[in-house]
C-alpha cells in the first residue's frame, strides 16, 4: 500500500487502484476495463503528463506477423489522471 504523510495522519494515495502492488495478469484480448484513473491533486494547474511506450507490438491481422511501433501519449489532465501501469496493460491487450 502506498501512502503519503498528511497533516492529520497517513492518507492513501492508491485508493481505488487495484493493479498496483499485486501480481500482473497480462490480457491478450482487447481489455479497456483494465484502465484505471486517480484524482488529480492539482486540477487547477496546467501541466503535461507524458507516456512513452517504445516497445508496442501487435499481430498483423493479415499475416499474423508482429508489428512494432512506438506510442507517445501527452495530455493535460483535468480532474482524473490515467494510472501508468493500467495504461501499460491496456496497450498490451492489443497484442492479439
Amino acid at each position: 500500500m502506498k501512502t503519503k504523510e498528511g497533516g492529520q495522519g497517513t492518507a492513501r494515495i492508491d485508493e481505488g487502484l487495484s493493479l498496483l502492488g499485486g501480481e500482473t495478469c497480462y490480457r491478450v484480448d482487447y481489455a479497456p476495463e483494465v484502465l484505471e484513473s486517480f484524482a488529480n491533486k492539482h486540477p487547477d494547474n496546467d501541466y503535461w503528463v507524458r507516456f512513452r511506450c517504445p516497445e508496442f507490438t501487435s499481430l498483423c491481422p493479415i499475416t499474423g506477423q508482429p508489428d512494432f511501433a512506438e506510442i507517445r501519449i501527452a495530455y493535460l489532465p483535468d480532474r482524473r489522471m490515467v494510472e501508468s501501469k493500467s495504461l501499460k496493460l491496456y496497450l498490451f491487450s492489443f497484442r492479439n
